[in-house]
């Protein structure tokens, strides 16, 4: 995989795709958990755009890695980045499992399939689950980004070049 684009490097634009999509996915699945009723309408494009953002992380963290190598550690972002897949992925987990829910539900007792609705609990139970992770990735591509930014920008912000105030005298 090529560790750039145009001349730029690839890790910042691909780290965009995580960045949005992954918030999303943990916004869609907590919805889909408190509102089952949105699980048959979007329970397929909450499925879709979580399985896109856990594909999307893995890519991050290569082209991370291929940047680590021109411009040095980032430090604790790259542990932090590399553990980021394994909240991506159950959270994809939940999203199928709230969408299955929903199918399973679809279908009435007395098919010829021989499903049986879900009880009541374990609908309770993956809800809850789900609502767990999603809130657990919203926090971890919040430290993720963050120590991103402070590897990248330093720990301290700096002041701004026609910000006034006390410099302008």
């Amino acid at each position: 995989m090529p560790d750039t684009f145009n001349g730029l490097p690839l890790h910042p634009l691909v780290v965009h795709a995580v960045v949005v999509l992954l918030p999303l996915a943990a916004i869609g699945v907590a919805a889909l958990a408190i509102r089952p009723s949105w699980r048959g309408r979007y329970g397929g494009l909450v499925v879709l755009i979580t399985a896109l953002a856990t594909v999307a992380v893995p890519i991050a963290s290569s082209t991370g890695e291929s940047l680590e190598q021109r411009v040095g550690d980032p430090g604790v972002h790259a542990q932090l980045g590399d553990t980021l897949i394994w909240f991506a992925l159950p959270l994809l987990v939940a999203a199928v499992a709230l969408f299955w829910l929903h199918r399973r539900s679809a279908h009435p007792a007395g098919e010829t399939t021989g499903s049986r609705r879900t009880p009541a609990w374990v609908a309770v139970v993956i809800a809850v689950l789900a609502v767990v992770v999603a809130a657990a990735n919203l926090v971890q591509v919040y430290r993720v980004g963050d120590s991103g930014a402070k590897a990248v920008w330093g720990s301290a912000p700096t002041a701004s070049a026609g910000r006034g105030g006390d410099d302008a005298a």
